[in-house]
């Protein structure tokens, strides 16, 4: 008995390690099937129609080149991780439509999905800097993306038109469903006459806020100002160039939005000091934030939220992290906040409410 149940753990064991030993498969297999409009293909404007390897290659390569059996390779493990659905009758040729993780990678009526989200996590300047993880380890003064470019991923995007586009987009296509469910869920603008958004770049944020709570008098964008001077003319919205650094401006209420993930602890409280000059007794700072758990366990929630906090480790700050409740308590009482309450809107990200 005792023999079974060791050869059994065994098994399990090498089974675990091949699939960790084998991961990059699977966001590499998504990247690919992005890359080649698979999930806009099937979709066809809502059809959805089951397909088979071959008949979507038809669709995105009508000059009939391609490898289907590749392609449905492909196929089957994105289906094992809840992208398609396979359907296949009497054992007969395999076909897929999207399950509802799939259609989130379809381009929608704005032009938005999560694909660009996929892309830009995926190209091939960000990939060479995984190979050197273990570096912010052994020196976590510098970035691996820094060790591989020597400069920061921002001033390195600012620098490649297409890479700057591609996070634009990936950042609309994350950041205007995420702020749908924060205005249906959340209630804490009312009373807000002045609304900062510290980091708003394009002022979307603002745009959607401002028509969800006609109340607010007077939105203020606040970004860089090579940032701001690109943003378009919004009703109701200041663009202001600036330093988050240096000072804020003032306002009833301050909004941010994954803002604080990618600074040091020291960084951070300055950012959220200069916040707290701009308020006034009462006023807000509005923060959307990963949220660590305290256990590591091994929920799908869990690990989305240490993978992100690997991504940040090794793209954009060493020290830069996703943070636990407590953590941003902690943050919040040093710059000054004596209050935190934190709105669990969303799996991934947390709105924190730090009041004077």
């Amino acid at each position: 008995m005792e023999d079974n149940e060791c050869r059994d753990g065994g098994k399990k064991v090498r089974l675990a390690i091949m699939e960790l030993a084998n991961m990059i498969s699977v966001p590499m297999s998504l990247t690919a099937a992005i890359r080649l409009h698979v999930p806009d293909a099937i979709w066809q404007g809502g059809a959805n129609t089951p397909l088979s390897a071959s008949q979507i290659l038809t669709r995105i390569l009508p000059s009939g080149r391609g490898d289907a059996e590749n392609l449905q390779r492909i196929l089957r493990l994105l289906t094992s991780y809840g992208v398609f659905s396979e359907h296949r009758d009497f054992g007969g040729e395999r076909k897929y439509s999207l399950t509802e993780i799939g259609k989130s990678l379809v381009t929608d009526a704005e032009g938005l999905s999560y694909a660009p989200y996929v892309l830009q996590h995926h190209q091939d300047a960000l990939m060479s800097a995984w190979p050197l993880v273990h570096e912010a380890v052994l020196d976590p003064t510098i970035e691996p993306f820094v060790k591989v470019h020597g400069e920061p991923a921002y001033s390195y995007y600012g620098k490649k038109p297409e890479m700057n586009g591609l996070m634009r987009k990936a950042m609309s296509g994350v950041s205007v469903p995420f702020m749908k469910t924060v205005l249906d869920d959340y209630d804490g603008f009312k009373g807000v006459k002045r609304l900062v958004d510290v980091g708003g770049s394009a002022g979307d944020c603002l745009r959607m806020i401002l028509h969800k709570h006609p109340f607010i008098c007077e939105g203020i964008n606040f970004d860089l100002p090579e940032v701001v001077a690109e943003a378009p003319s919004i009703r109701g919205v200041t663009h202001i160039g600036g330093d988050m650094f240096k000072s804020i401006p003032a306002a009833d209420a301050i909004f941010m939005k994954w803002v604080l993930t990618t600074w040091t602890d020291d960084e951070c409280k300055l950012i959220m000091e200069n916040c707290y000059k701009a308020l006034p007794a009462g006023g807000k700072l509005i923060a959307c934030e990963p949220v660590l758990p305290d256990d590591s366990n091994e929920s799908q929630r869990t690990r989305a939220l240490l993978e992100g906090d690997i991504f940040v480790m090794t793209i954009y700050r060493a020290k830069g992290k996703h943070r636990t409740e407590q953590e941003f308590k902690q943050l919040g009482l040093s710059a000054g906040f004596p209050h935190l309450r934190a709105f669990y809107v969303d799996y991934f990200h947390t709105l924190l409410e730090f009041q004077k």
